[in-house]
């Protein structure tokens, strides 16, 4: 059994839960990205856009109606965890390896067997990952049924496949807190940890950005409300490009 640091403060899209920032008691990016761990670990975005992006990009989303659930099917997403950055691991196992600290693992490097998330972004408390008796769950922070109503329902499946995967969507939390959120949105539903609001709400802003997602009135009304205290709140960015490979298929 190998025992390594995880976690790389990294780059998906939402913010180091370790790294507070200073306005508002909102979260400050890293140069990286996302990610609530810290150390080196795998996926991982470019950095984060200039101060005040977050609230820019959230005014810029277009608004629609939520278009209805018929249809909708985890399937549709493609398989749960592809490994579509092709670096030989499941996506969830790369994003523990992200997020989590004092690693070990199972079988080679990609299982990932023990892990710390030392601060959850959504509770701020600290929480053990075991393998098979997981108390952490890796969160769509845009919910992909909430993706599906809003806009994703029209996509080729490689362009699901994507987000489904994608480490700017991708975040190790709280099992009990993630499992109050369902597919809410901003309008119906926002971390019990206040300080970490301004970086999920941004998260959500640059995954609805960088993938043509639509936003409800209310939903944008919410981010903006959110973003308004905190103006200097970066933009995540990075994350695997927008198509997953072809030899993903999805139904």
């Amino acid at each position: 059994m190998r025992r390594r640091q995880g976690g790389t403060a990294a780059a998906v899209a939402l913010m180091c839960a370790v790294a507070m920032g200073s306005v508002a008691g909102c979260d400050e990016l890293s140069e990286s990205g996302v990610g609530s761990g810290a150390g080196t670990g795998s996926g991982g975005a470019g950095p984060t856009a200039g101060g005040g992006a977050a609230l820019a990009a959230a005014e810029a989303l277009t608004v629609k109606g939520r278009a209805p659930k018929t249809g909708y099917d985890r399937a549709r997403f493609g398989s749960a965890w592809a490994d579509t950055d092709s670096n030989g691991c499941g996506t969830r196992d790369d994003i523990l390896k992200r997020d989590l600290k004092e690693v070990r693992f199972t079988g080679g490097d990609c299982k990932v067997s023990y892990g710390v998330l030392v601060s959850d972004p959504y509770s701020g408390k600290e929480v053990t990952y075991r393998r098979g008796a997981s108390q952490v769950d890796i969160d769509h922070v845009v919910a992909l049924s909430d993706a599906w109503q809003k806009g994703a329902k029209y996509w080729d499946g490689g362009k699901r496949i994507a987000l489904a995967n994608d480490p700017l969507n991708l975040l190790a939390v709280d099992a009990s807190t993630n499992r109050s959120k369902g597919d809410g949105d901003t309008a119906t539903w926002l971390p019990p940890n206040k300080s970490y609001r301004c970086a999920y709400v941004a998260a959500q802003v640059a995954v609805k950005k960088k993938y043509g997602l639509w936003v409800t009135a209310a939903e944008k009304a919410a981010m903006k409300k959110v973003l308004t205290g905190c103006p200097d709140q970066k933009l995540p960015t990075g994350g695997n490009p927008t198509n997953a490979p072809d030899r993903f298929h999805a139904d």
